[in-house]
């Protein structure tokens, strides 16, 4: 029985190591003490709040000496001082400032000199912390993708009641199939009989007028710098992705991996992420919809927007999302941690695969009843 005390003394001492407490100790009886440490200074400590020994920086006392030391603090690292008391405390905790396990004590902490060069050392941390996340791929991306998905719908909106407005003062216009040159046929068009003639159509007998084409004018114009300025926030991401998701690019493309990485909240994140996950990111609301009433779960979320699977017949389009996602997910690791970059020949042996699916999976007969 003795011994099985004992152990549960060890036990219980190396769970409240682990906890980082002193109190947890403190109920067995054990003696044991904490240290103590900020950017500037170590302490021991006891449960009852008695320093027993302290250890403290003696500069030099500059802005970016104190910028380090409060590196290492938001690092998890320890300072020289606290490395220094545990080699003398081994049995020690650690407990950095501000730990809701440390007991009330009279701590070494800064004269208002030193805590005003670490209140500007903290500033001058946040701006380069600022200034850092602006070069941020990931940031950047993310604002591109935004951006584009706002101009977009306004742009597609815009293009739609162009459309409807030509088929309203031209009712013969046919340009359902190709109206991609229609807002520029409009801006070069002089008047409504200008642009009739351009489309191949007669007038109405009542057109409309000066006023009214004016404005349908205007806003074909207003279609078309979205259009372009739609493009040229395209071809941003596609320089930026290619550069920062090489692997992923090759393989699906570069708005694709884009849109990937932004639903991720980044590309570290998005190379943790398994191939199920990935597999069905930018279908979060069919997911949750599947969860919550029994739905059929999603196939496949952003994956959709690739060729390989919008292409394909339904009924393998399950299959090759999932293979294109454990693709996705191997391809993002390599971006992420330092690969090297897909070549084509290997880009090639996954559409191999792609097109050995549809072939081992044609049309499945229709259930008879």
């Amino acid at each position: 029985m003795a011994f099985l005390g004992q152990m549960r003394i060890i036990i219980l001492y190396i769970l409240a190591i682990n906890e980082g407490t002193l109190f947890h100790l403190e109920a067995l009886g054990v003696i044991v003490q904490g240290i103590w440490f900020d950017w500037r200074a170590a302490a021991v400590v006891n449960s009852d709040g008695v320093i027993i020994d302290v250890d403290e920086w003696s500069g030099p006392y500059k802005v970016n000496d104190v910028m380090q030391r409060l590196e290492l603090l938001k690092a998890g690292a320890m300072t020289t001082e606290a490395r220094s008391l545990l080699i003398q405390f081994p049995d020690s905790i650690l407990l950095p400032s501000g730990s809701s396990e440390l007991p009330e004590a009279n701590y070494p902490i800064p004269d208002d000199d030193a805590q005003l060069i670490a209140d500007e050392a903290a500033l001058k941390l946040a701006e380069d912390g600022v200034a850092l996340a602006a070069g941020d791929p990931d940031r950047r991306l993310e604002h591109l993708i935004g951006a584009a998905e706002e101009l977009r719908s306004a742009w597609v909106t815009g293009e739609g009641r162009m459309v409807e407005w030509v088929g309203l003062f031209i009712p013969q216009a046919r340009f359902e199939s190709d109206r991609s040159k229609l807002a520029t046929q409009i801006i070069s068009s002089a008047n409504i009989a200008q642009l009739a003639e351009t489309l191949n159509a007669e007038l109405p007998p009542v057109g409309p007028e000066d006023s009214e084409w004016h404005s349908l004018h205007s806003w074909a114009l207003y279609v078309s710098n979205m259009e372009k300025q739609l493009n040229q926030i395209e071809n941003s991401i596609r320089t930026i992705t290619r550069i920062h998701l090489p692997s992923l690019t090759a393989l699906l493309g570069p708005l694709l991996s884009a849109r990937l990485c932004v639903s991720a909240h980044g590309r570290m994140r998005l190379a943790r992420l398994p191939a199920g996950t990935i597999q069905v990111l930018g279908a979060e609301k069919a997911f949750f919809h599947h969860l919550k009433t029994g739905a059929p779960p999603p196939k496949h979320g952003h994956l959709f927007m690739h060729p390989w699977i919008s292409r394909s017949p339904r009924w393998v389009r399950g299959k090759i999302s999932r293979m294109l996602a454990s693709k996705a997910a191997i391809a993002a690791r390599c971006d992420a941690f330092g690969g090297v970059d897909w070549s084509p020949e290997q880009i090639q042996k996954i559409e191999d695969k792609v097109n050995d699916i549809r072939t081992r999976h044609p049309k499945p007969k229709q259930i008879q009843r």
